[in-house]
């Protein structure tokens, strides 16, 4: 099926949506624009200790006026709230009066920070006054601190930004205060005799489940930050220039099973190590950051996963030099939920700096000889370099260098080096330009990989270089509501010829693809380019609102040296539009219906996937939260299913989702989720069921357990391809997977700076294949027998000596067998003490072991023969930092 097959018909649909939406853009309440005036404190400033009754807050007085945002926006909130602003050469001085009648009923629930328990205040301060970034800072009642930098007029929010500031609170009889001291280093802005900052500011009343804003903004409103108050006053301030400097210290011990006979495992591994973390600002809108031997002892492992498509799987950053600040860097291809469905490409992805080489060795299963390999690249230094002038540049710039690192051999007591990863030099550049007052911006990104390969001829299949550059823009108009938006990416690989011919077939690209005309494999080419782009348009304003849009890939496109593509040659078109009841009615708080169409080709016009999708989402008057939707698939073909080999048609089917969560303000709250997907013609089942309990049994203690059970059955599951007589053969095979994951979180505050937490989740996937059978070579047959044919029950033998499977007459192809059992155990437990601001002591105990069961044997039974098997990994880490900031 050819593009214009469901384009039309895409556009057609869509269409009455578009319209309905423009009708309703301007349905949105107008709110004048609130002050506050500040002043200077010149006499004795105020003590941080939650109660503010100093004299200098006397030099200002109390602004109340909080309104309703939710549930019924516009309304005068149940309880009150009044905040005041105070400032010396410094620091910012903020003070908050909550007011409660039964203040014994204050939810004063501990967590880490970042986590918002219970009742809580927040500020926003937008102190570039660009109405599009702004700082957040947030207290709740028992002392939780929080914080955040806003980018995108909201769209996106930074957790990983934590800044040295101080706060405290107090329960009295008529509710709650707060008092925070901001030092002025710890936010940007630009010189000036008269500030004006933009704020705003949020409470959260537990007991109601409402939040009131002291800056009243309508519901169905674009913008956030654009939509802020002012805060002014702020008089001859000058920018203060930040220099942060923290050392560390890592002592770590690891236990594990000794290996007879392997010198590399003797059953220890002890290891004392140190670096170093800076800030420096260069200017007050511009700051350098720096690491020098990075450490990531504490951080939480990745979740067990594994798939049979063979797509990379898609890992969340979570090293806090790369973390913090990552938003600057953020360039997404591709719309974030095309079609209803979620993307992960990335021009940028900070987990390619410091992970596996890419040479892997291993020992010799005969025990002739040893291999010590690193697990990660080490991490030599990085530096960012970052900020906002007062002119509306936005600036990110990222140098890191990793490590050559080498393999030791040993082979009969004789050692030898081998190189398993070159050092490399990666890159990334960012900049952004805001117009028309933050509502119009253009942006544009540059990233490089260079490999020192020349002494290193083991490694001549990696890229000796590989560069992207792109552009970005977006554009609203009538009060924020209606925008287009869009980027265009152009890349660039070199290297061997190997190197490119890899790349040429690899799995995200499949130049050698059979019947596709519009792909040739050059063996000879030492550079490939490609360009990538995406262009949208859509309105948020009012209670209808839509998007529609398109993305391309194109075959030559490749940014997996310091990216994230899953697959490319590629055009995906989507259109989406939802109507929302965003104040209550009937048993809503909120309710919203969506609609989703999308379609896929290649470059070569041949149709990949077409989809209908509907769903809904409603929070209900009684706190509790419910979804469901529906997708008609109408069609799907695979470039990558056989490997290499033809376009695959995929049986068409449908899939449906819900999810239901019980109130979350209770101490116990509950929740499952469930999905299915099915062919129409059976071939094809996909389910998945997830439970969880989020307990709080007191304040100071919280349990979270999410055990998630899925299963996926397919007949023709990709095994392998074998040399035929007539050419390539390709394998498949029925499959039957199991998939079964708990994960566990136990966390307990002594205080809000003194947390123990635990991690833990034992993961297993087991899969069993039958009913082999070989590819016909018509991958576009409309029906299931017409692509595979299935051998007959006297051309499948199994061999138990070689566990493999002798297929097709006389036993003419040999297929390894291709059952598995995965089975994965992963936690740690980390107590952390900020024992002062900015300055952290860290205890780890981290426990780890991957095993291969009988996949014959019972899911549950397998996992718990083999979770705490004699390969369990022990690790034992002290970490101190000392923040040291002028």
């Amino acid at each position: 099926m050819k593009l214009r097959g469901f384009l039309i018909p895409t556009i057609v649909l869509a269409l009455p949506l578009l319209l309905v939406a423009q009708s309703d853009a301007t349905a949105t309440e107008e709110y004048p624009q609130r002050v506050y005036h500040t002043q200077r404190v010149t006499t004795e400033v105020p003590v941080i200790d939650g109660t503010p009754n100093e004299a200098a807050w006397n030099l200002v007085e109390w602004s109340g006026g909080y309104m309703q945002f939710e549930p019924n926006p516009g309304d005068p909130p149940t309880r009150r709230t009044f905040i005041k602003f105070l400032y010396d050469d410094r620091n910012l001085y903020v003070a908050y009066r909550c007011e409660d009648d039964q203040p014994e009923l204050i939810e004063q629930r501990m967590a880490r920070r970042d986590q918002f328990p219970g009742d809580w205040v927040e500020l926003n301060i937008d102190s570039y006054h660009d109405k599009r970034t702004a700082f957040s800072f947030t207290v709740s009642a028992s002392g939780v601190k929080s914080d955040e930098f806003i980018s995108n007029d909201g769209n996106n929010w930074d957790s990983s930004w934590n800044p040295i500031w101080e706060t405290r609170t107090q329960i009295d009889s008529a509710g709650w205060t707060a008092e925070l001291r901001i030092p002025l280093s710890q936010i940007r802005f630009s010189a000036g005799a008269d500030q004006v900052w933009g704020i705003q500011s949020t409470r959260r009343d537990f007991r109601m489940d409402e939040r009131s804003i002291w800056q009243p903004r309508s519901r169905t409103a674009s913008g956030w930050v654009s939509r802020f108050g002012e805060l002014r006053g702020l008089r001859d301030l000058q920018p203060r220039r930040t220099l942060e400097v923290q050392p560390y210290v890592v002592a770590q011990r690891s236990t594990f099973p000794a290996e007879e006979n392997n010198p590399f495992v003797d059953g220890t591994d002890n290891r004392l190590s140190a670096g170093l973390d800076a800030r420096v600002g260069i200017t007050n809108d511009l700051t350098l950051d720096l690491t020098i031997n990075p450490d990531f002892g504490q951080v939480e492992a990745d979740p067990g996963a594994l798939n049979l498509d063979g797509y990379q799987i898609f890992f969340r950053e979570q090293r806090p030099f790369f973390v913090e600040g990552q938003n600057i860097f953020e360039f997404g291809l591709s719309d974030a939920q095309a079609g209803g469905r979620h993307t992960s490409d990335l021009l940028f992805y900070s987990r390619r700096i410091g992970g596996s080489p890419h040479r892997i060795l291993s020992s010799n299963a005969a025990g002739r000889y040893y291999v010590d390999q690193p697990n990660n690249t080490t991490i030599l230094g990085a530096a960012k370099f970052s900020g906002k002038t007062k002119s509306g540049l936005s600036v990110g710039l990222l140098e890191s260098m990793t490590e050559r690192e080498m393999a030791t051999l040993d082979l009969a007591g004789e050692r030898s080096e081998t190189v398993v990863e070159p050092m490399t030099n990666y890159q990334v550049g960012r900049i952004q330009q805001d117009f028309r007052g933050g509502d119009t911006y253009v942006g544009a990104i540059l990233t490089g990989v260079q490999r020192s390969l020349n002494d290193d001829p083991e490694l001549g299949f990696l890229h000796r270089e590989a560069y992207s550059g792109g552009v970005d823009f977006t554009h609203r108009w009538d009060d924020r509501s209606w925008y287009v938006a869009g980027n265009t990416v152009l890349s660039s690989v070199s290297g061997s010829r190997e190197a490119i011919l890899q790349t040429q077939t690899g799995f995200e690209h499949f130049f050698q693809r059979p019947g596709a005309e519009h792909l040739s494999v050059d063996s000879t080419a030492t550079r490939l380019n490609g360009s990538s782009g995406l262009l949208k348009v859509g309105n948020l304003g009012g209670n209808f609102i839509f998007e529609t849009g398109a993305t391309w890939r194109s075959p030559g496109f490749e940014i997996n040296d310091i990216g994230f593509m899953r697959s490319a040659d590629e055009i995906n078109y989507f259109g989406w539009a939802a109507r929302r009841w965003q104040e209550p009615f009937s048993i809503f708080r909120r309710f919203q219906v969506n609609g989703n169409l999308y379609s896929t080709f290649d470059f070569g016009g041949a149709s990949l996937g077409q989809a209908a999708n509907f769903n809904t989402h409603a929070n209900f008057t009684n706190f509790m939260r419910a979804g469901t939707g529906a997708t008609y698939v109408v069609y799907r073909a695979s470039k990558t299913d056989l490997r290499g080999g033809p376009l695959l048609r995929q049986s068409p089917g449908y899939e449906y989702f819900g999810y239901v969560v019980s109130d979350n303000r209770k101490k116990a709250t509950i929740g499952t989720q469930g999905y299915s997907f099915q062919s129409f013609d059976g071939t094809e089942r996909q389910r998945s069921m997830s439970f969880f309990v989020q307990w709080q049994p007191f304040d100071a203690a919280s349990m979270n357990l999410e055990p998630t059970y899925s299963t996926f059955d397919r007949a023709d599951q990709y095994v392998t391809r074998v040399e035929g007589e007539s050419g390539p053969e390709y394998i498949v095979g029925a499959v039957d997977q199991r998939t079964f994951s708990t994960t566990l979180r136990l966390t307990y505050n002594l205080t809000p700076d003194l947390t123990v937490q635990y991690y833990g989740q034992p993961f297993i996937s087991q899969g069993r294949y039958r009913d082999f059978k070989t590819f016909t070579g018509d991958g576009l047959a409309s029906t299931f027998g017409e692509r595979f044919v299935a051998f007959a029950a006297d051309e499948v033998t199994y061999d138990m000596e070689s566990d493999s499977y002798l297929l097709g007459p006389a036993g003419r192809y040999r297929v390894g067998n291709p059952d598995f059992n995965f089975i994965q155990f992963r936690s740690n437990m980390v107590l952390r003490w900020e024992y002062r601001p900015g300055s952290e002591l860290y205890l780890v105990w981290s426990q780890g072991n991957t095993a291969s069961g009988n996949p014959g044997q019972g899911l549950l039974h397998s996992l718990g023969n083999n979770i705490f098997s004699e390969d369990v990994r022990n690790n034992f880490l002290v970490k101190v930092t000392y923040r040291w900031l002028r």
